[in-house]
C-alpha cells in the first residue's frame, strides 16, 4: 500500500492482483472535450473512477461496470469498468490513472483535441492484427511514443480471434495493445473475426461514442476537420443474428450522411471518411466477397439492388474509404460502380469525381497474406502484400495526404497519394 495527495485528499493505493486494472483503453466521447477510458478486472470491483487533470490529478469522474461472460465452456468472467473524463482543456496533455477509488493503475497521458475544427489530424490505419504474428505492432508503438497520431484507427479483426482460448486470447491482445491504446484513442469497427456469440467481445471490450454499450457496431463522430463514419460491414453476412440489422444501418447511414452534408457541418467539417471491414472492391484471389462484381457490401442484395453503401456514399460525397479483411494493401483510382472517374489523367487525385478507396489489412495475423490476382483492374493503382499499416495526415480543408509504411521494408514509405479537393459534396 502506499499513499497519493492529490490537493488536499489523501488516497490510499491497495495494490490486489485480482481487481488491478489492465486491458486499459482510450475511445472518443461524444464531443470534443470528452475521452471515454476502458479497462478490465478479473474479480468484480465497482466504483470505476479515474483521477485526471492537466498538471495533477484533481480532477474525479466515477462511470459504471458490467459483468462480461465469455460465450466458451469456461464461461471466462471478468468485469469492464467505463468512464468518460468531462471538461478536457482543449489541446492539452492530460493524465489520467483508473481503479476503484483504492486500487489505481499506473499514469497514463493523452492530449485532448483541440477546440474548433481549423487544425491538422493524424491517424494510423489498419486491421486484421492478431495475437500472434502482430509484427506491425512494434513499430506502430515506436510512432505513438514519438508522438505520430492523434488516433488509432483498427478497421476490424482483432487478435484471431478475441474469443479463442474461452476469451482469453482477448485479454492477452488487449493487454498488447495498452501502451498505445491507453495514450491514444482507439476507434475500432467489428470485423468477420468478431462474429462469435453475436458479437459479444466486440460489443462488451469496446467503448465508442453514440454506442457505448456496443448494441449497435457503428457510429460517427467528428474530429476536426473530418467526420469520420464506421459502419459493420458484417450485418450482410450474419443475418441469423438479425435479418433486419442491415436495414437498420443503412437507415441511419443515410440520415447520418445527411446531416455531415449540410451546408453549415460541411464548413466545418469539409471531409467526410467512412471505415468498414470487408472492402467494397479488391484484386486478391481467394473469392471472398470484394472479388464479386455485386459485392453484398458494394450493392447491398444482389439483383434488386438495396440497402448497397457505395450509391449513398458516393450521392453524399464521401471522400475516402478504408477497409481492411484482406490481408493486403491496395490503393484504388477514384472509383464508382466499377468505373475511374479520375478528377484527370495528370492528377487523378486532384478534385476527383468518385471515393477513393484504400484497403489496408496488413498489420500482421496468423492467417499470413492474401495474394493478388495476376491480372489488375482497371480501378487498382496499387497493391502490395507487405506488412505495414497507413498513416493519414488530414493536413487542411483542401489537402489530405495519406502513405503506406512497409514493416516488411523497415518503415519505408511503398506508396503514397496526396488526395486535394477544393470543394467537397455530391459527386453527382
Amino acid at each position: 500500500m502506499f499513499q497519493y495527495i492529490v490537493g488536499l485528499v489523501l488516497f490510499h493505493f491497495v495494490y490486489s492482483d485480482n481487481v488491478v486494472p489492465e486491458q486499459i483503453h482510450l475511445s472518443y466521447g461524444r464531443d470534443s472535450t470528452q475521452m471515454f477510458v476502458t479497462w478490465s478486472t478479473m474479480n468484480v470491483t465497482q466504483n470505476a473512477t479515474c483521477l485526471y487533470g492537466t498538471s495533477s490529478l484533481s480532477q474525479q469522474a466515477k462511470g459504471y461496470t458490467t459483468k462480461f461472460v465469455d460465450g466458451g465452456t469456461e464461461q471466462h468472467t471478468q468485469y469492464i469498468h467505463r468512464v468518460v473524463l468531462s471538461q478536457l482543456q482543449p489541446g492539452k496533455k492530460h493524465m489520467y490513472q483508473c481503479g476503484n477509488g483504492k486500487t489505481f493503475s499506473k499514469i497514463f497521458t493523452f492530449k485532448a483535441l483541440p477546440s474548433g475544427s481549423d487544425f491538422g489530424v493524424r491517424v494510423a490505419l489498419f486491421g486484421d492484427m492478431g495475437s500472434v504474428n502482430a509484427q506491425s505492432l512494434p513499430r506502430l508503438l515506436k510512432d505513438v511514443q514519438n508522438d505520430m497520431y492523434d488516433a488509432i484507427f483498427h478497421v476490424g479483426d482483432f487478435a484471431y480471434d478475441m474469443d479463442s482460448d474461452n476469451g482469453k486470447n482477448g485479454d492477452k491482445f488487449m493487454k498488447a495493445i495498452e501502451p498505445i491504446a491507453a495514450t491514444v484513442p482507439y476507434m475500432t469497427c467489428p470485423g468477420n473475426h468478431e462474429n462469435k456469440y453475436n458479437f459479444s467481445n466486440y460489443k462488451n471490450r469496446f467503448t465508442m461514442p453514440g454506442d457505448e454499450d456496443g448494441k449497435l457496431m457503428y457510429y460517427s463522430f467528428n474530429m476536426g476537420p473530418v467526420h469520420v463514419i464506421s459502419i459493420s460491414t458484417e450485418y450482410f453476412f450474419y443475418i441469423n443474428y438479425g435479418i433486419l440489422q442491415p436495414i437498420h444501418m443503412y437507415e441511419w447511414l443515410e440520415k447520418d450522411l445527411q446531416e455531415a452534408s449540410k451546408p453549415e457541418n460541411r464548413a466545418k467539417q469539409p471531409w467526410i471518411i467512412a471505415m468498414g471491414h470487408r472492402p467494397m472492391y479488391c484484386s486478391n484471389n481467394d473469392h471472398d466477397d470484394c472479388t464479386h462484381h455485386e459485392s453484398l457490401v458494394r450493392i447491398g442484395i444482389p439483383f434488386i439492388h438495396i440497402l448497397g453503401m457505395e450509391k449513398v456514399m458516393y450521392k453524399y460525397g464521401v471522400d475516402l474509404m478504408f477497409w481492411a479483411h484482406e490481408h493486403s494493401y491496395e490503393r484504388l483510382w477514384p472509383v464508382y460502380d466499377r468505373k475511374v472517374y479520375n478528377g484527370s489523367l495528370t492528377a487523378p487525385y486532384t478534385n476527383p469525381k468518385a471515393p477513393v478507396h484504400i484497403i489496408t489489412g496488413s498489420a500482421g495475423c496468423s492467417e499470413k497474406h492474401d495474394p493478388f490476382k495476376n491480372n489488375t483492374a482497371a480501378w487498382s493503382a496499387f497493391r502490395s502484400i507487405d506488412y505495414g499499416y497507413t498513416r493519414m495526415n488530414v493536413i487542411n480543408a483542401t489537402h489530405l495526404y495519406v502513405e503506406q509504411v512497409s514493416d516488411d521494408k523497415d518503415g519505408k514509405i511503398i506508396d503514397s497519394l496526396m488526395l486535394i479537393k477544393n470543394k467537397h459534396g455530391p459527386y453527382v
